[in-house]
């Protein structure tokens, strides 16, 4: 279901197809009434509990220097246009479209469930990474401070964790991570995909802009904490050719390691992404979405291990010798290893004393 154009601002998603596990669908239709035209300026964001029973999500992906992770949150404000979340939505029976970027669900009660499974005796620390999904740092998490109290669970744990985010609001919780780093226990990846303060607005409507994020990289590379770089995605003919500048820029700017990820197209992200290309760079449109599908055999999206953060080919072949040189260039000294050893189980709930901790 296509948007009016006054809705779309502020939005990355042109579109509100359903679900494609809903047995009907929904388009737009102009009855003569002006129906269309009545239509809200802008399309608010709402907020609904997710019940979820745990909180720690597992996987065995090769692809991925992790085994654990927490999302606080389901659907992203941030409303990136190639986010590789928004198929996701699908399974909630919402649009991938802007149903991703405007209904939201959180867990309230995630910190609480995690000291559940923390606790759990069978439990064995390894980093844990938060906000993978979907920015654990978007607007929403402003009001809600559900991260901040994630943080402070694993802090008082003594646990490790990674998060990547766009969000400069992570300076808010320096005091926590700080005292993480010191003891080994915390990395920090900022995604920044363009230094073209238009494109990024485009792509990334909601998130910080690309100066701001690197004033973050710097502030939190001043506090101690190992920071990143991930220059992602790369997109063919639109920001490929900026992977050497955002790597510089993020090392001028105190980022210890860096790396990259080729654009991924899952199930509706293809139509989303080609509804955004033909609206905001149709002159490139083509160009971009043949070079894609060279990248993943003659598809839009290749999921086997190994190959779907970067894709085969001669031109995914050439971003990983460019990679390569600008690492060796730059002289990143790459991140430390997360420490595992100092966790402890948090304290009992009850606020008994435990003979142990």
């Amino acid at each position: 279901m296509m948007i009016p154009k006054e809705i779309k601002k502020g939005r990355g998603a042109l579109s509100n197809h359903t679900s494609r596990y809903q047995a009907e669908t929904r388009e737009s239709f102009d009855d003569g009434w002006g129906s269309l035209a009545d239509l809200p300026d802008r399309i608010p964001t709402t907020l609904t509990i997710d019940t979820a029973k745990t909180v720690i999500t597992y996987n065995n992906s090769p692809d991925v220097p992790f085994d654990r992770s927490i999302n606080p949150y389901r659907g992203c404000e941030h409303g990136c246009a190639y986010c590789f979340a928004r198929p996701s939505h699908a399974y909630l029976g919402l649009s991938p479209g802007l149903d991703f970027e405007t209904r939201l669900f959180y867990k309230p009660d995630a910190p609480e469930l995690l000291r559940e499974e923390l606790s759990a005796r069978r439990y064995q620390p390894a980093p844990i990474a938060l906000g993978i999904n979907t920015d654990a740092y978007q607007p929403v998490e402003r009001k809600l401070g559900l991260t901040r109290r994630i943080l402070e669970v694993l802090h008082e744990c003594r646990h490790p964790v990674s998060i990547v985010t766009k969000s400069a609001l992570i300076e808010r919780d320096l005091d926590l991570l700080a005292d993480m780093a010191a003891n080994g226990l915390v990395q920090i990846a900022f995604s920044i995909t363009t230094l073209k303060p238009q494109l990024a607005r485009n792509l990334e409507p909601r998130a910080a802009a690309p100066a701001r994020r690197l004033q973050s990289v710097a502030a939190l590379a001043g506090a101690g904490i190992p920071v990143s770089v991930l220059v992602a995605p790369l997109i063919p003919m639109l920001n490929d050719e900026e992977l050497e500048a955002v790597m510089r820029a993020a090392r001028d700017a105190g980022a210890i390691d860096a790396g990259y990820v080729l654009l991924r197209l899952p199930l509706e992200l293809k139509e989303l992404f080609e509804e955004w290309l033909n609206t905001h760079e149709p002159l490139k449109a083509e160009r971009v979405m043949n070079r894609i599908y060279e990248t993943r055999g003659g598809k839009a999206y290749d999921s086997a291990f190994g190959v779907r953060m970067s894709g085969t080919g001669d031109y995914a072949n050439v971003l990983k010798q460019r990679y390569r040189l600008a690492m060796k260039k730059l002289a990143f000294p790459g991140a430390p290893i997360l420490n595992t050893d100092l966790f402890r189980p948090p304290r009992p709930s009850s606020g008994q004393m435990d003979l142990f901790w």
